[in-house]
This record gives C-alpha cells, structure tokens and sequence, in this order.
C-alpha cells in the first residue's frame, strides 16, 4: 500500500506544516477522508455474487469476509504489532500490557466453542467502540496539531465534548432500533439472544436516538459559530460530517455482517495510512534501526509502504494457523456441526484472537497525539 511516499518525503513538506491539514492536502483527502468511496464496495461485491452470479447468499458473504480479512483488514490488524510487539521501546514501556495480552486468545477460544453468539456480540460491540475511538483519536490529531502549530490556542474542551458526542453516539440509533425489535443479527447468528431482554424494548431506540440527535443539534450549532468566527477547521470538519453520515445510516442495509466490513475496510485503509506513516517518521529521524529492527528493514524494503504491508500481511500466517487447527478440531468435537457454524467458529477464532489484542493495545495507541509531531518539526 502506497500511503507514504517515501521517507525523505516527510522532511520536505514545509509547506504542510502551518496548515490544518495532518499531512497535506493531497493525501488527507486520498486516505482519510474521501477514501470513503471504498465502504459501499464489499456490499456491492456480495450483491452482485448474490444477485448476478447466483452464489448462495452465505458463500457470497463469507467470500466478501474473507477477502476483506486478507486484503485489509487483516494488515491492518497486524500493522498493530510493528509498533507495539515488534517495537523494543513500546515493550519495555508497557511490559504488563504485552504480557497480559495473552489472556485474550484463550477468551476467544472458549468462547468460540462454548458461546459463539456471546463472542460474537461482545466483538460487535467492542469493534464499533475501537472504529468509533480511532475516529476521535483523527479528531484530537487535528485538535493537536491546530492548537500546537497552527493557531497556538488550544481546541476548548466543550467543543472536545461535542465532538466526542456525537462520534461516539453516530453508530448506535438504528443499531438500537434493530435490537429493540429482535432483528439484530450477524450474518447466520442471532446476537439477540446474547442480549438482555431489558434492551430489546422500543425505550431503548428512542434513548439512544434522543442522544444522538442532541449531540448532532450541538454539533451542528458548535459548528456554525466556528464558521461564522472563522475559526473552523475545515479538514477536521470535513472529515467528522461524512464519517457520522455514514456510519449513522450503515446498520440500516438488512446484511450487517456486510454492511460492517465496509466501515471496517474504510477503518483499515485510515489505520494503515497512519500508522505507515508514523512509522516513516521515526525511520527519517534514525529511531527505527534501534528500537524496531525488524520493521525497519521492511520499511527500508521499498521507497513507499509496500515492504511495511508486506511484513503486516505476512504475520497472518498466525491466523490463518489457527484457523485451520479450530476447522479441524471442531469437525471432531461436533461431527454433525452445521456448515456455516464450522467456518464461523473457525473464521472468528483465528481473526479475533489479534484482533482482540489489536484493540486492547489501541487503546494506548490512540492516547499518542504527539506521534506525527516531529513530522512538522
């Protein structure tokens, strides 16, 4: 993947450094913020095998799953890694955090074959916080760098405050009235039954819409007075209008198993972006070879980031080891197991066992706003 263009490009791009933009126009816009285009593209891909080619509904979706998981969203899950696991300074910073993240894999493998509907249901439920926090994390990027060096004045904290309202609050209305009505389901599984009955009442979709329409009427109106004071931040702004609309009207489309892995690629191709791009930083300031010796050859590899995706989808091969000892060992313990349950219970094992670790050591990740700093000098 391309995101960076190459490492002495960091150290020329004055011209960027005064202006809102993280890095510059250009590549803001190409992988932050207009790279947009690509959420409707898995659902399109699993309507046209559905629809066109006449594969059976399951296969298309999991072909589209497991694409995604391949091409995407499993580098980018990886790419975690080369800046925690694979990185000395951060391991002996957070000794405890990579030692304890052990503990994840085995909760995902009981819970796999004990209760695959509650893992499933607990993934949903952390994967829309950890799309939702790199959302925030991108905001306070922008915040960091306008207030640092930029205008000078820090971003006051009820503007954070709106800002992290209506983020946090976009996804959750329709996914809400969907779990009042006992709807809510992930490709074949049911993740209504995990929930409790409490939640499944028409009160719950009217809370959560009258939250969000709150935050959005505040937001809206936050946003008009920076407008009309000149203070606005216009590839910020930009950037949080077209993710709340899309991700507010995504759970509407009836596969959401589907409808997910679009927010989830768009999600990948930012988190990729950034995190090459921090990663050529420190190598254009000589951190790498020291503290990441592995991920600086890679990223050495190649003038752009192709060596660093290389090595991030390499690491899959963890996952897909694990897949198929899962396919193989609940074959044994369910000889009759239903087709769909076999290659779901083998699927969300091998991914959420990293991707599991992969949020847990994101949310530290996403406390570093300082992380693009010495690309501005």
């Amino acid at each position: 993947m391309a995101a960076v263009a190459s490492a002495g490009t960091v150290a020329r791009e004055n011209e960027s450094k005064n202006s809102f933009w993280l890095r510059d126009r250009k590549w803001d816009l190409l992988f932050i913020t207009f790279s947009v285009i690509v959420v409707p593209l898995p659902y399109l891909f699993y309507l046209a095998g559905r629809d066109i080619f006449g594969i059976n509904d399951d296969v298309a979706r999991n072909v589209v799953n497991g694409f995604v998981a391949i091409a995407i969203g499993g580098p980018h899950m990886m790419s975690t890694f080369l800046r925690t696991g694979l990185d000395n300074s951060f391991s002996k910073r957070y000794p405890m955090l990579i030692r304890s993240s052990i503990i994840i894999p085995i909760i995902v493998i009981a819970l796999a074959f004990l209760n695959l509907t509650l893992l499933l249901t607990v993934f949903f439920f952390w994967a829309s916080i950890h799309v939702l926090h790199q959302v925030t994390y991108i905001v306070e990027l922008y915040n960091h760098k306008e207030s640092k060096y930029v205008r000078h004045s820090a971003v006051s904290m009820p503007a954070r405050l709106i800002d992290y309202a209506v983020i946090l609050t976009c996804l959750f209305p329709i996914a809400a009235y969907k779990i009042s009505q006992g709807t809510f389901e992930i490709g074949t599984n049911d993740l209504g039954s995990a929930i409790p009955d409490f939640f499944e009442q028409p009160w719950f979709f009217v809370a959560m819409s009258a939250v969000f329409f709150v935050a959005f009427a505040a937001y809206v109106i936050k946003t008009v007075r920076e407008y009309r004071q000149g203070i606005i931040n216009w590839p910020k702004t930009a950037f949080m209008v077209i993710t709340v609309i899309v991700a507010f009207f995504t759970p509407l489309l009836p596969n959401l198993d589907t409808a997910f892995q679009g927010l989830n690629t768009w999600h990948s191709f930012q988190y990729l972006a950034i995190t090459f791009y921090i990663i050529k930083i420190r190598q254009e300031y000589g951190q790498l070879d020291k503290e990441s010796p592995l991920v600086a050859r890679f990223s050495r590899s190649s003038k752009d980031s192709r060596g660093l995706y290389i090595l991030s989808t390499l690491l899959l091969g963890g996952s897909l080891v694990i897949f198929f000892l899962v396919y193989v060992i609940a074959g044994i313990v369910s000889p009759g197991i239903d087709p769909n349950a076999h290659f779901d219970t083998a699927y969300y094992t091998a991914i959420l066992s990293f991707l599991w670790i992969h949020y847990y050591h994101d949310h530290f990740l996403f406390t570093d706003f300082e992380s693009l700093d010495e690309a501005y000098g």
